[in-house]
């Protein structure tokens, strides 16, 4: 049966990866609404192989520019903004919605998928991140499924599967380490945006890249395990894997450890996120343990990468407190793209915003929208008294 596929952030890495995977089974998957934020030119490519029901455009000022780059028929079918991902999130001809947008701006477009009744494919882990309880809540209610499409949360869902959860001791979430983990505090203080942008194993879009650095990433990804799996943070544990080929781990009371490894291209997890329980032959190169040398692990330097630190501390405190790490660390991140501040600066501004803004209930969707609203100011503001 073809499934009908609404996809949100289409022009980022995640999307063009989600792209690929449906242009290798068109027999299977049918794009019928598509979101994306200013890449008009790569959205206007989109639509024209895709064509979508519905297009959704980040501001009304990139809308005369997609006009201009499409065929008339599809000039009525553009909306933008908020409330035009809510639209493609939440359309009627969609059954499934993959939410790929970068940031908090996907919370409210998932929320009405979900309230929709579509079965969600989760790539924007800030969904989890700010509102977990309320977005899980919605989940049960509606009795939907959310499919994990992060890389270590798909390996975990899949290990999930090996046993019960009842018997689940603990998980074990792998990171890169990114392109800085073998310097010091002192080094850390000159690190270029270029260089930060390179990652050694992943393609990914500017600010996953930087997260990823900071190893923030990771700690987005923590706080999500925790509502994904529901399992508490001390259940959670974060081991730097530098070849990416372990993508999680899961570990039972009898002390098994069940692995999912794979080569490091997100079109695996995504695939099985659209197949699920199904998985489809994708023309990739397989994984070939005789050639991919040695698999090392080590602990997180936490001195050197505070970042992961502040994430299991807000998951801890919960409330309003993961909103805010995530939304100053959104402004952060930007300043630092622009030069703004140094690396390290990025995880320092962070600190300071959750150190101010803290007030408010992880069950109010008003308090978590207002506390991004806050936290951003607020972290503006700190980046400000800095230059």
């Amino acid at each position: 049966m073809m499934r009908h596929i609404s996809l949100l952030g289409s022009t980022g890495s995640i999307g063009v990866n989600v792209l690929d995977v449906i242009r290798q089974f068109p027999e299977l998957y049918k794009v019928v609404a598509m979101a994306a934020g200013a890449n008009v030119q790569r959205l206007a490519e989109q639509v024209k192989e895709f064509s979508p029901e519905l297009i959704s455009v980040g501001d009304a000022d990139k809308v005369a520019a997609l006009r201009t780059l499409l065929p008339g028929k599809f000039h009525d079918r553009i909306v933008h903004g908020t409330e035009g991902n809510i639209l493609v999130a939440a359309h009627p001809a969609a059954d499934f919605t993959l939410s790929a947008i970068v940031g908090a701006a996907g919370l409210l477009p998932t929320l009405a998928a979900i309230e929709a009744g579509k079965d969600i494919g989760l790539a924007n882990k800030e969904t989890l991140v700010m509102a977990g309880r309320i977005v899980m809540t919605a989940v049960q209610k509606k009795g939907i499924r959310l499919l994990p499409v992060d890389s270590e949360h798909s390996a975990i869902f899949q290990a999930l599967e090996a046993g019960r959860r009842k018997d689940l001791r603990k998980i074990i979430l792998t990171a890169s380490g990114g392109p800085f983990r073998s310097m010091s505090r002192q080094q850390l203080q000159h690190v270029t945006r270029a260089q930060a942008l390179k990652h050694p194993n992943w393609s990914m879009g500017r600010k996953i890249s930087i997260d990823s650095a900071t190893l923030m990433n990771k700690g987005l990804e923590v706080i999500e395990a925790r509502w994904l799996f529901e399992v508490d943070g001390e259940a959670i544990q974060v081991v730097v894997h530098p070849q990416s080929i372990v993508h999680s781990l899961v570990e039972y009371r009898d002390g098994s450890v069940l692995a999912q490894l794979g080569i490091p291209d997100m079109r695996i997890p995504i695939s099985y996120a659209l197949s699920y329980p199904a998985r489809r032959p994708l023309q990739l190169k397989p994984l070939n343990l005789l050639t991919c040398g040695n698999l090392e692990f080590f602990e997180p330097d936490y001195l050197c990468f505070p970042a992961l630190k502040l994430a299991f501390a807000a998951l801890e405190s919960g409330g309003v407190l993961p909103t805010v790490l995530n939304s100053a660390n959104e402004v952060a991140v930007e300043a630092f793209l622009q030069s703004k501040i140094t690396f390290p600066q990025i995880a320092e501004t962070v600190a300071r915003t959750m150190d101010i803004v803290h007030a408010g209930s992880e069950d109010s969707l008003d308090d978590i929208l207002g506390a991004d609203v806050a936290a951003r100011r607020e972290a503006q503001r700190l980046i400000l008294k800095t230059n």
